[in-house]
């Protein structure tokens, strides 16, 4: 009997997702009793997240950052979800500013404009990353719709926002445009984790066969991607067949920007450090960020980390 999966995107079909079209393409997830069906956030132009549609039933996993898990930890009616997988083993997001606008650094950003995702955390880590460089901290969050996002930094509707670098960023290269790109990590935010996989608790439980086999798969799909990178390009691009990916040329220097951050130093997909995941939870917490709808203190236990991920479905 086939075990259909189906994995709500972050985004439109791009690099990140190449393992997912590659063991497609490959054949990989059918040879292993799966039909695996990929939800793109363009079906209802974003207005529902991806770890939404894990919570509404509509799909069983969610691609989405790390701090996705902790927000739905913390509310107080819906399920908790945990990671079940990295994407990639280190953060290649940014904030970034065009050149042209003399924002050169954090600090910078008081005043400015910033095109927010709205997402729990990202106000509070954006104003931190701003103080860590001497700044105030205060900035103008305007709300775009999400695909839309990057474009409102090109118009001069905002002044800054957060991309991937791989992606937008090479985006912006092909296209004459520099930016200035700001990673939390050198100013001394650590991010966790992003993008990874979300799903569940129950599904883990119930369906932990086929999220083995699927996340087997997938792993392969990444590994053959970077080892393989040209006729991964051709499966990811004949495989999604989206306009976003209609340029070869710049699909191929996309995931030439990317291949390095996917795997670890012995080649293994998908792997998450119990003391990433902590130093993440910690200076979430420590930074007064973990209050409730009134702006309460929500305790948390010293072990809070541990509840939000898991490497047990991983194989090998």
């Amino acid at each position: 009997m086939t075990q259909q999966i189906t994995l709500a995107l972050d985004w439109t079909p791009n690099t990140n997702h190449i393992g997912f079209y590659v063991a497609i393409g490959k054949g990989w997830y059918q040879a292993a009793g799966l039909e695996v069906v990929l939800r793109s956030p363009e079906e209802d132009n974003y207005q529902t997240t991806p770890a939404a549609k894990v919570v509404q039933g509509t799909a069983m996993l969610a691609i989405a950052p790390s701090e996705s898990a902790l927000s739905y930890y913390l509310h107080p009616t819906k399920p908790s979800l945990v990671a079940i997988a990295a994407l990639a083993q280190r953060d290649t997001s940014a904030i970034v500013t065009l050149t042209s606008s003399g924002i050169d650094r954090p600090a910078k950003l008081d005043g400015r404009r910033y095109a927010s995702y709205n997402a729990r955390f990202e106000r509070a880590i954006v104003a931190q990353m701003i103080r860590n460089d001497g700044g105030k901290g205060e900035f103008d969050e305007i709300f775009p719709p999400k695909l839309g996002i990057w474009n409102t930094l090109l118009t001069g509707n905002a002044d800054a926002t957060w991309v991937f670098l791989p992606w937008e960023g090479v985006q912006a290269r092909r296209a004459g445009i520099t930016l200035n790109a700001f990673r939390l990590d050198d100013y001394g935010i650590p991010y966790g984790y992003t993008p990874v996989l979300l799903a569940h608790p129950l599904a883990v439980r119930k369906y932990a066969d086929s999220l083995r086999a699927f996340l087997a798969a997938t792993a392969e799909g990444y590994r053959f991607a970077v080892e393989h990178p040209t006729e991964a390009v051709e499966l990811l691009i004949a495989t999604a067949n989206h306009p976003d990916l209609s340029d070869p040329a710049f699909v191929a220097e996309s995931w030439h920007e990317l291949a390095p951050a996917l795997l670890t130093d012995d080649g293994r997909w998908g792997v998450m450090k119990s003391q990433r995941w902590w130093a993440f939870v910690e200076w979430i917490e420590r930074r007064g960020m973990v209050v409730d709808r009134r702006g309460q203190p929500i305790p948390l236990a010293p072990d809070t980390y541990r509840e939000l991920f898991t490497n047990e479905l991983l194989i090998g």
